[in-house]
């Protein structure tokens, strides 16, 4: 579990990225922090990881408050995939995924067999681990991605808009890949987005954000769009506009997300206890 209890962030320009943000992101299940650009979403991510530590207020991974630990360590032990893949370019990309876990001491031959098991998991073939990343399209360097970020086995993988690079088409995909693969591993993932389909798609827990971090609402893909908490958020949502108008629609196969003219915008996962 991670809970942000009372986090500011400001700067010395006086910039306020965040003011009393607390929010609780449950074990195993997605949290989507979703917004427009600058609305503190990526500041919050970095909390949890000690890339950004808060001005005031605290963070904690169950009963430990993060700024007590070693930034090197914790960022060990938890798995980060940021858009464009974010891989070193001179490295092939079985070494590219197995990085972490050779710097946590595991042998080369085991960290190269994880990586394997991983590419398969993320749908790659075993044998693009020997190419470079400049050698792989967009949609498979971020797939490489969210295999190194798995590399450890961390409990907790952020992920910071990682699918906002790649055409409409492999982001779908992708998406897909990341339900599939949250079915069989359970990980407490924290996503950012800027999208409300992607996030009413992936989320567990939406949280819509407005300036400085101020939740506009908490709660379920079904619930958000059922029940917007007040004008911002149905605007957020693009509720009346004619432009986005989210409904649900249940079909034989799930419940699906569509939009005013009844096209697919992305598809609810199962929420826990339904």
């Amino acid at each position: 579990m991670i809970r942000f209890e009372h986090v500011s962030k400001s700067y010395p320009d006086g910039t306020e990225a965040v003011r009393d943000f607390s929010l609780e992101a449950p074990s195993g299940q997605t949290t989507v922090l979703v917004g427009s650009s600058g609305c503190g979403k990526t500041t919050l991510l970095r909390m949890v990881n000690r890339m950004v530590d808060p001005t005031s207020g605290k963070v904690w991974i169950d009963d430990e408050n993060v700024a007590e630990v070693p930034p090197v360590p914790l960022r060990r032990r938890i798995g980060y995939v940021m858009q464009n893949a974010g891989l070193l370019p001179h490295r092939k990309v079985i070494d590219n995924i197995a990085t972490v876990p050779m710097l946590n001491g595991v042998a080369k031959a085991e960290a190269h067999r994880r990586a394997n098991e991983l590419m398969e998991l993320v749908g790659l073939e075993t044998s693009m681990g020997q190419r470079y990343p400049d050698q792989l399209s967009g949609g498979q360097q971020q797939r490489v991605g969210v295999a190194r970020g798995l590399a450890a086995d961390p409990n907790i993988l952020l992920m910071d808009e990682p699918f906002g690079a790649v055409d409409p088409l492999v982001r779908a995909d992708l998406q897909a890949e990341l339900l599939r693969i949250q079915t069989e591993l359970h990980k407490t993932i924290v996503f950012v987005t800027h999208d409300i389909a992607e996030a009413l798609a992936l989320g567990d827990q939406i949280v819509i954000l407005a300036k400085a971090a101020r939740i506009g609402q908490v709660g379920s893909p079904q619930e958000v769009v059922a029940n917007p908490a007040d004008a911002f958020v149905a605007e957020f949502l693009g509720l009346g506009r004619g432009t986005l108008d989210l409904h649900l629609r249940e079909t034989p196969n799930g419940t699906l997300v569509v939009d005013s003219h009844g096209r697919p915008a992305g598809r609810l996962t199962k929420q826990a206890g339904q």
